[in-house]
């Protein structure tokens, strides 16, 4: 499937016109949940501007008909017996979303990730290792076939504990491995404990996923000491599709045009907002016709740029990654605190293996402090850094070694103890 639009004549543009109206006209005969939601909608869409003639799509509209429609809801437009895949969201709140694909859309699925990664420049000479327990969360799975569609190999590392993980990994002489960035991290800790030496390992690259770890410059520059590799991140979402991956310059992620149309929205206005400001990533995916999303608000803060990056791909490119999560940022003494942002600070010291954010409640106003697993002579110097970078004092707290919690899959650094939640 040859779906690198930019390098083509074909205009980008009038591609993804034609490819929305093809999707729009098929959903609005077979898809109940968007018949409902499109009555009303003339097409053809031509333009950018009519295409905010769509309503948004939200998670919290697609999980209420789920539990309407139970089991998988009204946005599966085949009937069950044509799906082959099934999958579910990995949030923390709520009931997960029920995720089918057919045979077209889960090919459709493992095309987006070659995408992914032929951009981290891996061949058909390649062996992949999956650091990923293969349960029902989406994780790598599209990049084990992907990976078979290059003709490299694909070593799942399912079942397996961290130390299991290492040995295989070496002993198959893998030259990629797939991990979230939090997981690469203990992995590099499990291997100093057993005085495995990854800088000499066989390991080339890294492709990350599931946080943005990847794309914080300090977070990716610890993890390509630890391994002597080089650190590519990738974005995508079960509910959407792998719409998003880094390239040799490491400034950030591409958004891959031929398949999906990019929007960022202020959320209050719903206005799209201007290049370099932030806003809500808002997304529709183009080839995925059995589980389609159109303008769906992924609650993921972004800031893009349209000027194409150095590396000659002429997607559209998102400075720093995803900045942030709207339902992730607090409101602590006025300042305004995405974990990320802590998370890029915390990075730049690699004496510190592991740290975590509570938010707590003390004489009716809303605190944040930052407990590590680091040494004593850091304390200082990190709560220093944060107060000048974030604008607040944040209390920094010494643990004891190996007393919080590692992650295999998406890292949950974050305690919330205040007596009332609002997040912005």
């Amino acid at each position: 499937m040859n779906h690198k639009v930019h390098e083509t004549k074909v205009d980008l543009k009038s591609y993804q016109m034609h490819k929305l109206n093809e999707l729009l006209v098929f959903v609005s005969g077979f898809n109940e949940f968007y018949k409902e939601k499109f009555q009303g909608i003339q097409l053809p869409i031509t333009s950018r501007h009519d295409l905010a003639s769509l309503p948004f799509v939200t998670k919290k509209e697609l999980a209420d008909d789920q539990n309407m429609y139970l089991p998988y809801g009204r946005n599966h437009s085949y009937p069950e017996a044509s799906y082959i895949r099934y999958h579910q969201t990995s949030g923390t709140t709520g009931r997960p979303l029920k995720v089918l694909d057919t045979t077209e859309s889960w090919n459709w699925w493992s095309d987006c990730w070659v995408e992914v990664l032929e951009s981290a420049g891996v061949t058909m000479n390649d062996r992949a290792y999956l650091a990923f327990s293969f349960g029902p969360f989406i994780g790598f799975w599209a990049a084990h076939e992907a990976i078979q569609k290059l003709g490299g190999m694909a070593i799942p590392g399912g079942s397996m504990s961290s130390e299991e993980r290492l040995n295989s990994m070496l002993d198959n002489a893998a030259t990629v491995l797939l991990c979230t960035p939090s997981y690469a991290l203990h992995l590099a800790e499990v291997a100093e404990k057993l005085g495995v030496d990854l800088k000499n390992s066989s390991i080339e690259k890294i492709i990350t996923a599931g946080e943005p770890g990847g794309s914080v410059p300090s977070t990716r520059a610890q993890i390509e000491s630890l391994w002597g590799a080089k650190l590519y991140d990738h974005v995508g979402m079960t509910e959407m599709g792998a719409y998003g991956y880094s390239c040799n310059e490491q400034k950030g992620l591409h958004v891959n045009e031929a398949q999906f149309i990019v929007e960022v929205i202020n959320s209050e206005t719903l206005e799209h907002v201007a290049p370099g400001e932030r806003g809500e990533l808002v997304l529709t995916n183009l080839g995925r016709l059995g589980y389609p999303m159109i303008r769906y608000c992924t609650g993921d803060a972004v800031v893009y740029d349209p000027t194409p990056c150095a590396c000659g791909n002429k997607f559209l490119f998102l400075p720093g990654g995803i900045v942030g999560r709207a339902d992730d940022m607090v409101i602590i003494r006025g300042v305004n605190i995405y974990p990320s942002s802590i998370e890029a600070i915390v990075r730049e010291f690699d004496a510190i293996k592991e740290f975590r954010i509570v938010y707590y409640t003390e004489h009716e106003m809303d605190q944040l402090k930052l407990q590590i697993e680091g040494p004593e002579e850091v304390v200082i110097t990190l709560a220093k850094l944060l107060r000048n970078r974030i604008g607040l004092r944040i209390e920094v707290e010494q643990v004891e070694t190996d007393s919080l919690p590692r992650f295999t899959m998406k890292a949950r650094r974050v305690m919330d103890n205040r007596s009332i939640k609002v997040t912005v």
